[in-house]
């Protein structure tokens, strides 16, 4: 949730430069022999350092999406669909010595959906600035009025909140976990989706660790992250990441990545063939995110230091998703495997 979540390096202190970065992104997704969504995005991120004692930062996004949208299973809708969403985010952080309040707000809005929120956090540092800890909260308020006229004016109002800890084990170890917890009630259906009937209170328990080893040799750094996360419809899903940021000469560095993902079904989804299962008055789906499968992303991100505090980064990735991958249990059957791509450049400048 934007605010909430933080990254590995947490702020001790307001920098002494600013940041301000344009990104770009494509995806585009598809299942054998049929393409499906495809979106642009490009986004906009500033921090900037008001004093010593004060910054502000924040972002904005227009997401351009077209395609054809998925019904069930393997079925696609036959109208072409063209939708876009702009959203953005601001948030301001006071440094008081040994903690640092960061109070943020957020809107994202499209067609038929409007979500508000803000959030607060708190940061502690311990007195050798070795240890971060943060607390975090976070309210939302969601607005869907579909417009095929399906549950119109529906609402959908929630809460997050975060513990964890940033520990510098050594000179060349970081390590950080953090426990976040999300409850929400309203309206979870999808209303684009026949008989997509679902509870309308919701909560997860999520606990996340990443790792990273600094390699003075090689002049490389090793990332690792583990996600384990608990959702009350019924589903558990588990996500294992590996990168190795590589520094190379004239300016240049070089990160893959390979990130696997697992989850089991939801309670309430139910296998083809659309509509088994389907008992009026119970909650059903025929969602195929809400399946049993596992899925691979591999990538690489390449960076180059350019001149007057000038950067740039390109980045690619490939996800390719199928039950057969479930470890944790069986995959869901009937469902065909699902791939998708992002391209994605970044140009920063720090000031």
């Amino acid at each position: 949730m934007p605010g909430v979540a933080p990254g590995v390096a947490l702020a001790q202190s307001v920098p002494d430069k600013g940041i301000l970065e344009l990104q770009y992104l494509n995806y585009r997704d598809w299942q054998p022999g049929r393409d499906r969504m495809e979106v642009w995005a490009p986004a906009f991120y500033a921090l900037v350092p008001l004093s010593d004692t004060w910054m502000i930062e924040g972002s904005m996004v227009y997401d351009s999406v077209s395609g054809a949208s998925p019904l069930y299973f393997n079925v696609l809708s036959g109208a072409s669909v063209f939708d876009y969403r702009t959203a953005g985010d601001v948030k301001v952080t006071k440094f008081l010595g040994d903690y640092a309040i960061s109070g943020g707000a957020f809107v994202s809005s499209e067609q038929d959906f409007l979500s508000r929120g803000g959030s607060v956090n708190v940061q502690i540092f311990s007195e050798d600035r070795n240890r971060t800890w943060l607390m975090g909260a976070a309210f939302t308020n969601d607005r869907i009025n579909a417009t095929n006229g399906v549950a119109p004016g529906s609402r959908r109002n929630s809460w997050e909140f975060v513990v964890g800890v940033t520990q510098a084990l050594s000179p060349n170890d970081i390590i950080q976990s953090n426990l976040t917890y999300y409850t929400g009630h309203g309206y979870y259906s999808d209303p684009y989706k026949p008989l997509d009937t679902r509870p309308s209170t919701r909560e997860t328990v999520a606990w996340l660790t990443r790792y990273n080893h600094y390699f003075a040799g090689p002049d490389a750094t090793l990332k690792l992250g583990y996600r384990l996360l608990f959702d009350s419809f019924g589903s558990t899903s588990n996500t294992f990441e590996a990168a190795w940021a590589q520094a190379l000469p004239w300016g240049f560095t070089l990160t893959p990545g390979l990130r696997f993902y697992t989850q089991t079904a939801a309670d309430f989804y139910m296998n083809p063939p659309f509509p088994k299962g389907y008992v009026e008055g119970r909650d059903y789906s025929a969602d195929t995110r809400l399946a049993s499968f596992g899925a691979i992303t591999a990538g690489a991100i390449i960076g180059k230091t350019l001149w007057d505090g000038w950067f740039v980064t390109f980045r690619a990735d490939y996800y390719r998703q199928d039950p057969d991958w479930q470890i944790f249990g069986t995959g869901s059957p009937g469902i065909q495997t699902f791939s998708a791509r992002w391209l994605q450049v970044n140009l920063t400048k720090n000031f």
